[in-house]
């Protein structure tokens, strides 16, 4: 296997921790980059809002082969109440990013979402972006308007300046290492509630599909790989493990060992999308994408760390 040199923006994130330990485990040379102001080896602080600073790294830590670029601000409710944070990480960060790579040449792996589909009510395959009006795909909240314009710019610079850039969606990543803040997917906000023994709320009706963030992390690792230019892929849990929230909220109940009195029972929520059909057979195809981790397996190591975490055994 050829050894790469790989910059990880986001480097000390939930995603990113788990991404550069895979990427290590197959021995290419890895710099995270993130916020922390940390003096560990093999990371560098660094805020993609400021384009000094990632210059500088640029410059200092490189040269790259690949960039990795997933710092961003995370969440639907997260950008409505942060939306400044939202604009400048998700937005100018990644412009950044992308002026650097038009300079420096590396090629890059660019963190978009599936919230980009919006409330779009087929399949859910790469190409609806590129086929459907922007209008029509119901984009309901600033965090996917900010991941589609990284993408849209992505595009561009392709274009214009010939950069080479992969986009992934990411579907639902969960798992051991994801810390809890309120703007987190359900999954974690469920297992730390719940561990806590603190209320949460169930909106009934809606289905979605998970993806173990081991078997997120060995597929996005799979890139560098077979790197196709100009490639979207999807990349999340086996489709046949889709399920309803409150079914994926009875396995965090089992899994923590506490019953539903915790829990409060809701029609559908405002604003989010009832059902997401998506379609991963390109990342299947392309990237070796074979999720091994089902849900039942993954919520219970996701409680089992978050009770090491915070302490709680």
């Amino acid at each position: 296997m050829e050894t790469n040199r790989i910059l990880v923006t986001g480097g000390s994130g939930f995603i990113g921790t788990n991404l550069v330990n895979e990427l290590r485990s197959r021995g290419h040379e890895v710099i995270a980059a993130d916020l922390l102001n940390t003096d560990r080896e093999d990371y560098v602080r660094t805020d993609v809002r400021n384009y000094r600073q990632i210059e500088r790294t640029l410059e200092d830590e490189g040269p790259f082969d690949y960039v990795y670029h997933l710092a961003a601000e995370y969440g639907r409710w997260n950008g409505e109440a942060y939306y400044e944070n939202l604009w400048q990480t998700n937005v100018i960060g990644t412009k950044n990013m992308i002026r650097l790579q038009e300079k420096n040449k590396f090629r890059m792996i660019f963190f978009s979402s599936a919230e980009v589909y919006g409330d779009y009510t087929g399949k859910m395959s790469e190409d609806v972006m590129e086929n459907n009006p922007i209008k029509d795909t119901y984009q309901m909240n600033d965090y996917a308007i900010s991941k589609w314009d990284g993408e849209l710019m992505c595009m561009n610079s392709a274009k214009m300046f010939g950069t080479e850039t992969v986009r992934v969606r990411p579907v639902n990543c969960y798992g051991p290492g994801e810390k809890y803040t309120p703007y987190r997917g359900f999954i974690p906000k469920f297992t730390y509630l719940a561990l806590h023994d603190k209320p949460y709320t169930v909106y009934e009706g809606h289905k979605r599909i998970i993806d173990y963030v081991g078997d997120t992390a060995r597929t996005f690792a799979n890139i560098v790989d077979n790197f196709i230019p100009g490639e979207a892929y999807n990349i999340g849990g086996n489709q046949e493990w889709e399920m309803d929230i409150k079914d994926y909220s009875d396995l965090v109940l089992e899994a923590t060992g506490r019953d539903d009195s915790l829990v409060t029972y809701k029609e559908a929520e405002p604003f989010t999308t009832k059902i997401k059909t998506i379609d991963f057979s390109k990342s299947i195809r392309d990237l070796k994408h074979d999720p091994k981790i089902k849900p039942k397996e993954g919520i219970k190591k996701t409680a089992e760390w978050m009770k090491w975490y915070y302490r709680l055994e």
